[in-house]
């Protein structure tokens, strides 16, 4: 792990597990009202990471990729989780048609896989985690594009 500047952070995941492990961490720092992007090439890792991160929050049942129902919702006692997978998204104008902005509100928190396939359309992310291949294993870049995602990347750091 090591510290960008102070909004960004780096960590390195050897494997399937530690790409669980980052996501059990995100899970003690998301909170509603959040918006996070997940960005990477196929297979770096992304429903990987949300997987870690529903088993931490205590989901038991089956993580799966949206790939084709676009968004999963997660329901926990105190907010809504919402993971999105746009990668089949053509046009940014899906986005508008498929009415998912009234997902993005102070009681959800919001994954969102693939946002440039909205591009303009999905509201800004608090915090993009960026997940790339490194030798056999993968490396994550966070990165608080907000106030509020730069706390959270300062409680992955401490």
């Amino acid at each position: 792990m090591s510290h960008g500047a102070d909004d960004s952070l780096r960590v390195d995941l050897p494997d399937e597990t530690a790409t669980h492990a980052l996501g059990a961490r995100l899970a003690g720092v998301v909170h509603p009202g959040l918006s996070v992007w997940l960005s990477g090439d196929l297979g770096a890792g992304k429903t990987t990471l949300v997987r870690g991160l529903l088993r931490a929050l205590h989901y038991a049942g089956k993580v799966k990729s949206p790939t084709f129902t676009l968004v999963e919702l997660y329901s926990f006692s105190s907010f809504n989780l919402y993971h999105f997978d746009l990668y089949r998204f053509a046009d940014p104008v899906e986005w508008e048609e498929a009415g998912f902005r009234e997902y993005f509100n102070d009681h959800s928190v919001c994954l969102v896989e693939w946002p440039e396939r909205a591009e303009g359309g999905v509201p800004p992310a608090d915090l993009i985690v960026r997940l790339d291949f490194s030798g056999e294993g993968r490396v994550a870049e966070l990165i608080g594009n907000t106030e509020a995602g730069k706390r959270c990347v300062t409680r992955l750091s401490a």
